[in-house]
């Protein structure tokens, strides 16, 4: 089979958005190098005349008291317990609506796929009267509660296990004598893995960039997640008279919050490899 004509103009096309992408982050790393003094008086994409970093960094962690060491553990805090409860109920909700049969489950299909459309921040507002009449604003679960429910992942997690999991092993093991949340556990969620990682990533960068639903639900900074915090600092840098002194503290972390989710990608991008090569293999 021959190899497919370069297209000039699909090169082209992918060079612009490439560069269209990756121009905020070389704007972002170097400017997180430079001294407030550089940062105000040389170009974006020029170096200042002295590396700042290491010590852009530690004033990031000094700063007022080092709040930002409590944001960015709120923020661990927030994506390590939301993801992993939400993909584990995506994994498990995605096998019962594929494998199981029950009453409303056509019905069930149909929440799930129109749920699906309903953008996040039209439910903020309900939200928050909810948990406020529940007198849960201001806590940690205002955040993880309305993390848990993912339901891209769900239909994802549906979709995949329909096809991954073969019924005729769910049954053989049935008659071994498992029960239903057994076989689940040691019989479909291994085989979940490629689909089960995605669902995890997508909510790992979904949570960690949330950023209007803390701002609603918390009022108090020692619960505030990176995204509100460093937004306040933003405002704080804007504000006559204090631009001076945290510009470049901004910067700098924001720098430090993007580069969890670069790990991230790097580190699950093998479970999505040996996902396709499985889906190959099976072809």
């Amino acid at each position: 089979m021959e190899n497919p004509k370069k297209s000039t103009t699909l090169t082209v096309m992918t060079g612009l958005f490439t560069l269209y992408c990756l121009l905020p982050l070389v704007w972002l790393v170097i400017n997180a190098t430079k001294s407030q003094a550089d940062f105000v008086s040389s170009f974006g994409f020029a170096p200042g005349r002295e590396f700042a970093l290491w010590d852009n960094i530690i004033e990031v962690f000094v700063y007022q008291d080092g709040i930002f060491s409590r944001w960015l553990l709120n923020t661990v805090l927030y994506v390590v317990v939301g993801a992993t409860v939400s993909t584990f109920l995506a994994a498990l909700g995605g096998y019962a609506l594929a494998k199981l049969d029950f009453t409303g489950k056509r019905v069930f299909l149909f929440v799930v796929l129109g749920s699906i459309s309903v953008p996040g921040i039209a439910l903020a507002i309900p939200q928050f009267l909810l948990f406020a009449h529940l007198g849960m604003t201001n806590t940690p679960w205002a955040i993880l509660v309305p993390s848990f429910i993912n339901p891209f992942g769900l239909y994802l997690m549906w979709v995949f296990t329909a096809e991954a999991v073969p019924t005729g092993l769910l049954e053989a093991a049935k008659i071994d004598g498992a029960g239903e949340f057994r076989t689940f556990l040691q019989i479909a969620l291994p085989m979940l893995a490629p689909a089960s990682v995605t669902v995890l990533l997508f909510s790992f960068v979904s949570i960690w960039n949330n950023y209007f639903l803390p701002l609603i639900m918390l009022k108090d900074p020692e619960w505030y997640p990176l995204t509100v915090g460093i937004n306040q600092w933003n405002k704080l840098g804007s504000t006559a008279g204090n631009g001076a002194l945290v510009q470049n503290l901004v910067i700098t972390s924001a720098l430090l919050t993007i580069i969890p989710l670069i790990i991230a990608f790097l580190s699950l991008q093998r479970f999505w490899q040996s996902g396709l090569s499985l889906g190959a293999i099976k072809g």
